[in-house]
């Protein structure tokens, strides 16, 4: 499997295809293999290449994970970008990489073509959002703290399901295949170092959203956690040259929870000129 060096870290990935790059940014408790529903269609048309973020596998855990932030995955994507020869690129994002993508579009415009983001976490911005802060804090309170705890002890299967079930929906890992529940479970490691993370949710200043000229595409789920859709309200009001689709019969893990619509939405607004 190809990998590369950078910024203190080897980062493995996968790509197919040739012609103009889209590359494919994951979530947590996610690596490179959530996208497999996408690799073969989108690599029909580009150059497709999905990698796993710092701290996910089977990338070599280095360091105790206290640095985790959309920050530094920003940094190392930026890198990855430079290293491979890419930019501009199209960037697909979900959750925490919809976050990373972000940072970067902010910090490095010139290397963003095309943006398609999928419910970003800045959880920071609830806190200015009627009816965000109880969101909020039910959350920190019936998912992230429990797990953060459950990892903690070493509980690491409880401290996923608690998480999963925080963020999609009570007995929502139980739902999973049984190839994504692995998936999850070969990131645990990976989730202990971002609920241990001080940083981990870093704020993102709206003006600066707010300059980003690439065209984005807003994806939300049909049945996605409310807390989800009110960041994405807030975001498509912030963005200068966005549009915005609901996924039917999909939560959170979009292109997973329906691929054929999730494929169809992202190749049709990239085709547009």
């Amino acid at each position: 499997m190809p990998y590369i060096d950078l910024n203190g870290v080897r980062l493995e990935y996968v790509e197919q295809g040739q012609g103009n790059p889209i590359v494919l940014v994951h979530g947590s408790l996610c690596d490179f293999r959530y996208w497999h529903f996408q690799m073969k269609p989108f690599s029909q048309h580009y150059r497709t290449i999905a990698y796993s973020r710092r701290y996910h596998y089977p990338n070599i855990l280095i360091g105790d994970g206290r640095d985790y932030s959309a920050k530094l995955h920003a940094e190392d994507l930026a890198a990855l970008l430079r290293g491979l020869g890419l930019g501009p690129v199209h960037l697909v994002a979900a959750s925490y990489g919809a976050y990373t993508a972000l940072f970067l579009s902010i910090k490095y415009p010139a290397l963003v073509q095309k943006l398609v983001l999928a419910e970003p976490p800045m959880l920071p911005w609830l806190q200015n959002i009627p009816s965000g802060p109880p969101l909020l804090a039910k959350f920190m309170k019936n998912a992230w703290e429990p797990a953060r705890q459950a990892f903690e002890s070493g509980d690491f299967e409880k401290g996923v399901r608690l998480f999963v079930s925080g963020v999609v929906g009570q007995g929502a890992f139980d739902m999973l295949p049984p190839p994504v529940q692995h998936m999850m479970l070969d990131n645990a490691e990976e989730m202990k170092a971002e609920t241990l993370a001080p940083d981990c949710f870093p704020n993102l200043v709206r003006e600066e959203v707010g300059q980003i000229q690439a065209p984005t595409l807003l994806l939300t789920g049909e049945h996605s956690p409310k807390m989800f859709l009110l960041i994405m309200d807030e975001l498509e009001r912030s963005l200068q040259n966005t549009e915005r689709k609901t996924i039917p019969d999909a939560s959170h893990a979009l292109a997973a929870g329906n691929p054929k619509a999730y494929n169809q939405t992202v190749l049709t607004f990239l085709s547009k000129e």
